[in-house]
């Protein structure tokens, strides 16, 4: 877009004094337009959980989604924010920073709006990754979009026609040659926002279910709409989710 992008990056402890490479976890950030400088918070959970040896030390960014935050909008000034991530900041990262730079180390996460995002990407470019987890995402918005002509909204269309979650997961179902994605669906129990939130999440994951899509379903029990809160419960969980990719990796080495 001949702009600058900015994203925030954790290095785990140790990175600056080892010549180790490390895996990477990309975490979308929810809310339009971007807002990495909150999701960013959730860095403390990942160092908290380095020193504990709940997981191993990770790379963790949270990248700047743009003004529809992760969906490519060409009618909207710079609203390339899947290009921008998935052509630029993935090879950057992987030349700039010690990664493994492979889709075995690297794993896409996202809340909210980012959830959206994340579950998009996955199933549009599963080729880059192989665990991926997306919480809290607003698959009632993206159902209407489906249903819709592409409309979310009377000002707000979407294209072209398919680009939504509902069907980029039917169609990587379809693929006989799809790249295997290790998935976690996760949501607090009275996430009410957005058309309620926590039932379309359940109905998403019964759809994967009739799709053949192999996936495991995380409630988080009586957390609302909220990153933090959610990972303030079982956010160990979502990290251990992406830790195991990364073990079964370094075994196979």
């Amino acid at each position: 877009m001949g702009i600058d992008v900015g994203y925030y990056i954790y290095l785990p402890p140790g990175y600056e004094t080892s010549k180790e490479k490390y895996p990477v976890v990309y975490h979308l950030h929810g809310g339009r337009p971007g807002a990495e400088s909150k999701s960013v918070r959730l860095a403390s959970y990942v160092d908290n959980a380095i020193a504990a040896g709940t997981i191993k030390p990770t790379i963790y960014i949270f990248p700047n989604g743009g003004p529809v935050s992760w969906y490519n909008m060409s009618e909207t000034k710079h609203g390339l924010g899947e290009s921008v991530f998935v052509k630029e900041l993935i090879p950057h990262i992987d030349a700039t920073y010690r990664t493994w730079g492979t889709r075995q180390g690297r794993a896409l996460e996202g809340y909210s709006q980012g959830g959206r995002g994340t579950t998009r990407i996955m199933f549009k470019h599963p080729e880059l990754f192989l665990s991926v987890a997306p919480g809290g995402s607003g698959y009632g918005p993206e159902k209407r979009i489906q249903g819709n002509d592409g409309y979310e909204s009377e000002t707000l269309r979407f294209l072209p026609l398919g680009y939504n979650t509902w069907d980029l997961a039917k169609v990587y179902a379809a693929r006989k040659d799809r790249p295997p994605l290790s998935i976690l669906v996760w949501d607090g129990t009275k996430c009410f926002n957005y058309e309620f939130n926590y039932e379309f999440n359940l109905e998403f994951s019964a759809y994967l279910k009739e799709l053949g899509i192999a996936h495991e379903f995380l409630s988080i029990p009586d957390v609302p709409h909220t990153a933090t809160g959610s990972y303030d419960v079982k956010g160990n969980d979502i990290m251990r989710h992406h830790q195991k990719t990364f073990d079964a990796h370094r075994q196979a080495k």
